[in-house]
């Protein structure tokens, strides 16, 4: 017998792992200059393991959500003044590209329907 709340489980995780995929097609770039601009290796492994986990031919969401959790550690764990910094010196908006990226990564890992 088919359980019912384990399929919705199921369908909301790859709903939620298809929403990752968008914004990474959408804002991918935007979010691997700022992960390489922190020079925390953590965050561009986290994103290099969140491409590589859209490139199996089956989708694991863990994967997916893992990676995703990474990155938002990683972005959280940004101090303003060094993103000040960042931003300078690069011309970049360090500041509003790590709180915007890291509000989207929020709204996204909500979708996978976990508790921290």
């Amino acid at each position: 017998m088919l359980n019912t709340q384990t399929a919705r489980t199921a369908e909301m995780r790859l709903s939620a792992s298809c929403a990752v995929e968008q914004h990474l097609r959408r804002h991918g770039k935007s979010l691997c200059d700022l992960l390489d601009a922190l020079d925390d290796p953590r965050g561009l492994d986290a994103l290099c393991d969140l491409k590589n986990a859209f490139g199996q031919k089956v989708l694991d969401a863990d994967a997916v959500e893992g990676s995703l959790r990474n990155i938002h550690r990683v972005l959280a764990d940004q101090a303003p003044s060094p993103l000040d910094q960042i931003g300078h010196a690069l011309g970049l908006p360090a500041s509003e590209m790590n709180l915007w990226h890291g509000a989207r990564i929020s709204e996204i890992l909500a979708r996978f329907g976990h508790a921290d």
